[in-house]
């Protein structure tokens, strides 16, 4: 014996991990900009359908035209106060903006959404995604939703509002709830209601797990 300790070269798998995790985080990093292309040709549409121009959007946002610019491009991935703002003034609800067209849900009769079929809106950048679980495509006023925040995932610090009503269940990890000038800490099973047009946000305050919220939002009967 010599006393040399033998090195043990990783395994093949062991070495296959490492690549695979890379290509995971390339083919999620290039779902992001085709994810917010998706978003701003959505949004382009809406807006040429209905005649308007960015300046005119701008006007009614609050928003700079240059800014609108580059969410219909592509370029900017907006959060979820200012697709809510462009939905009002584009008038449709944020399931709208998913890149359904009418008649998509036709083959189930506009009834039924299979799981793989689910529509989604994936905010990557502040950590928020949403899965139209309603019929994509429908013109009701009542959509269903299911919203995954991520740890730390936010709405943002500014409080926003929109058109309608809305109203949540919070199935898994916690969820933290501002209304107006009220803020509360929901857990698994905690359940919520309110009218849209009353200044809130929300976000995850854990570090190392994920909310799970199944969420209403009913537009008003002349939204």
């Amino acid at each position: 014996m010599t006393g040399r300790r033998r090195i043990r070269k990783p395994s093949l798998r062991a070495q296959a991990k490492p690549r695979e995790k890379a290509r995971a985080r390339a083919s999620q990093k290039a779902a992001e900009p085709a994810m917010d292309i998706a978003v701003g040709q959505r949004i382009r549409e809406l807006r040429h359908d209905r005649k308007l121009s960015l300046e005119t959007i701008a006007a009614r946002t609050r928003l700079s035209v240059g800014f609108l610019s580059q969410i219909e491009r592509g370029l900017s991935s907006p959060s979820l106060r200012v697709l809510a703002t462009l939905a009002d003034v584009l008038g449709v609800g944020i399931a709208g903006l998913f890149g359904a067209k009418a008649g998509d849900g036709a083959a189930a009769g506009g009834v039924v959404t299979r799981a793989p079929e689910r529509a989604e809106l994936k905010l990557w950048r502040t950590g928020i995604s949403k899965q139209l679980l309603s019929p994509a495509g429908t013109d009701g006023r009542l959509n269903l939703f299911m919203v995954q925040l991520e740890p730390g995932g936010s709405t943002g610090d500014e409080l926003y509002t929109h058109d309608g009503e809305e109203a949540g269940l919070v199935l898994e990890g916690e969820m933290r709830l501002t209304v107006d000038t009220e803020t509360w800490t929901l857990k698994t099973g905690d359940s919520f209601r309110f009218a849209s047009r009353r200044p809130h946000r929300f976000s995850n305050p854990a570090r190392d797990a994920r909310a799970v919220v199944l969420w209403v939002n009913c537009l008003s009967a002349n939204g």
